[in-house]
């Protein structure tokens, strides 16, 4: 068949993604939006759209008929899915064939039993796949679950059946644990996913999660495209992504694909799907799931083999065979990918919500073997809205070697502008360089491991803060000379400039003097070092980009009074340029003291509160849960922080929270 019409059941990135290969193949697009996506970047780049509903996905996105009467009402002859809502929805596929509509995905009987955690165990079992140990039977109550885990062993996994993106999923070392995961995995995937079923396997503890791209057309045909490491993952969620892996050996990696190949014919797969593994420190592998879709990080595939996965999709949707063999594949380079989340990095991840008052993402390019590319669905001024998941976009550079790809990586990231909202683009830039990192060192435990007590901000070198001294001192003397310039345009200098300045960072005071400049260039001493920069730096503008002694680098910066706020790599500082007079009164000011706020319960993040446990009078104890606010689909319990007795609740379930809202109020004794 000839695919004339695509309509992209999703949103966002992705939605945007499959629109831009579409488009270079010639194929019509059709963008299906809700209430708070009724702005958005997909519904502009599509050729059509339609309205589809609400803004929660379970009044709109997840909703079959409202597709297939989108489907109907523009002519669209096939539907991408995307990854989350209905990609994985058996039931979805049935429809549209029902309507003589081309799923682009696999086959209904692929998705019954892949898509489904405990079906897809039990075939893989079957298939003589090893499988990680477990229990496959539905968990219906928390007791049910407390007693399986006993019987599996702890630490556990407690999941869910349908979906996936760590939607749905909790750790528990202890029955307590256990019971609280049961209820928060099975209400986080019974509002992601529809499907509240939940199941329990034996937690393998610092494993690499490593996966398998797969392509199979409707004529036998079925390759593997390399591998992918997730090992960088948070609360089950992936944050940065590679390909290839710098563990696998070439005989595990032919093994790991032979045997996803194995597995996909078995269940006569159509389509691109990943077989997901969990491999331990001595290279054994055991099956995790198969995904019966793309996944959000199938860029990085793309990058080393130079296969549009897309494309693939569509022409095995419409009935090609695929044009190339398993020894056709190669491994170009390395890549790697970096979400970029709505989130606050600085209070445990938090979801964040909001207006991008800026965005401005590094320039997609290649350049010298390095390519940068940048998916996303979001821009200026666009709403980060509490209904779905908190992505803006995945950062992807591709370099000839690993550490050429981190590097452009950092470099990227330096580049990349947000404002508006909290995101996580400090703490991916942290990861960057760490020396585990760096190295391969890593496992799913990386993060929890390496960062116990949430992030902050880098300790600031010595070297470091001297060089955010010279970018300061730098961008202080352009202002200076516009206002020199002001002055005698007027006819009245009533502004002179000096060669000297006095830098206050991280509460030092630095001596720096301007030893020779130029419209575009200053040559500056500082901490005993000579900083030699060359920038075409313009006033205004929120990225410094230039050479310091020779090699390129990116702040970020942002005028404060008497300063600059500078960031850069995983360093961040408030950088105030005096004259020397006024550092001497500088050091006689009082540091200004923050309210205690020990006694409020605020909220950490935008979002709704689904339920409050405690009223006035209620005597609470530390690590007591006080109540549950959800946001972009996963719900975070809050507890007490103290031994306390609630003197006011201030909001009701259902009500919606901003940042900092009081909900609750203790009277804590002395």
């Amino acid at each position: 068949m000839t695919i004339q019409k695509i309509l992209i059941a999703n949103r966002g990135e992705i939605a945007c993604r499959v629109i831009k290969t579409a488009k270079l193949m010639g194929i019509k697009t059709v963008a299906v939006y809700s209430d708070a996506d009724k702005n958005s970047l997909h519904v502009s780049m599509a050729d059509e759209a339609v309205h589809i509903g609400a803004s929660p996905a379970s009044e709109s996105y997840l909703i079959i008929d409202k597709i297939l009467a989108a489907c109907e009402q523009t002519g669209a002859d096939a539907v991408h899915p995307g990854y989350g809502f209905l990609s994985e929805n058996a039931a979805f596929a049935k429809a549209l064939a029902k309507a003589n509509i081309a799923f682009i995905g696999p086959n209904i009987e692929a998705i019954e039993v892949m898509g489904d955690k405990i079906a897809s165990k039990l075939f893989a079992e079957q298939a003589n796949v090893d499988i990680v140990p477990g229990n496959t039977e539905l968990m219906l109550s928390a007791e049910q679950a407390v007693k399986t885990a006993n019987q599996v062993g702890y630490p556990v996994m407690i999941k869910a059946s349908a979906g996936g993106g760590g939607k749905g999923m909790r750790v528990a070392y202890n029955d307590a644990e256990a019971a609280q995961g049961f209820a928060l995995a099975r209400s986080e995937a019974k509002s992601s996913f529809g499907d509240d079923r939940i199941f329990i396997e034996k937690f393998i503890e610092d494993p690499r999660h490593i996966e398998i791209q797969v392509l199979a057309d409707k004529h036998g045909n079925c390759i593997y495209l390399a591998e992918r490491e997730c090992s960088i993952q948070r609360r089950n969620q992936k944050v940065v992504e590679e390909a290839p892996s710098s563990f696998l050996t070439e005989a595990t990696r032919k093994k790991m694909g032979e045997q996803s190949v194995a597995l996909a014919k078995a269940v006569n797969y159509e389509s691109a799907g990943t077989v997901e593994f969990i491999v331990d420190k001595n290279q054994n592998f055991y099956f995790l799931e198969m995904n019966t879709r793309l996944q959000v990080e199938h860029p990085v595939t793309e990058l080393i083999t130079g296969i549009d996965l897309v494309e693939q999709m569509i022409n095995i949707a419409a009935g090609d065979e695929l044009k190339f063999k398993q020894a056709d594949i190669k491994i170009d380079g390395w890549a790697i990918e970096s979400r970029i989340y709505a989130e606050d990095p600085f209070r445990n991840f938090l979801p964040s919500t909001g207006r991008l008052t800026s965005y401005a993402p590094p320039k997609e390019q290649v350049n010298d073997g390095i390519t940068i590319r940048n998916d996303t669905g979001v821009y200026a001024g666009g709403e980060i809205a509490i209904y779905y998941d908190p992505m803006i976009a995945k950062l992807c550079t591709h370099a000839p070697t690993r550490t050429a790809a981190i590097a452009a990586m950092a470099d990227a990231l330096d580049q990349f502008i947000i404002s508006g909202i909290s995101h996580n683009i400090p703490f991916v830039a942290s990861l960057m360089q760490h020396p585990d990192w760096l190295s391969g060192d890593i496992s799913t435990s990386f993060i929890a491991t390496q960062y116990p007590d949430g992030f902050d901000w880098a300790d600031m070198p010595i070297d470091i803060e001297a060089q955010f001294s010279a970018i300061a001192v730098f961008l202080d003397h352009k202002f200076n000379r516009r206002k020199s310039h002001i002055s005698v345009s007027n006819r009245h200098k009533i502004y002179q400039t000096s060669d000297q300045r006095v830098v206050k960072i991280n509460g030092h005071y630095i001596d720096a003097q301007i030893e020779s400049s130029a419209d575009t260039s200053l040559s500056i001493r500082c901490q005993e070092q000579t900083y030699s920069l060359i920038s075409e730096w313009d006033l205004g503008n929120p990225l410094w980009v230039g050479n310091v002694n020779g090699t390129a680098k990116y702040f970020k910066i942002s005028p404060i009074l008497n300063g600059f706020e500078i960031e850069h790599k995983a360093y961040k500082a408030s950088v105030h340029i005096l004259s020397k007079r006024e550092a001497e009164l500088d050091r006689l000011m009082l540091e200004k003291v923050a309210p205690d706020t020990s006694n409020l319960l605020l909220c950490p993040m935008p979002g709704m509160l689904n339920s409050i446990n405690v009223i006035a009078g209620d005597v609470v104890d530390i690590g007591q849960a006080l109540c549950v606010v959800e946001a972009m689909k996963m719900e975070n319990i809050l507890v007490a922080e103290k031994a306390a007795t609630v003197k006011l609740v201030n909001f009701k379930a259902g009500d919606n929270l901003k940042i900092d809202d009081v909900i609750v109020e203790f009277e804590i004794a002395d």
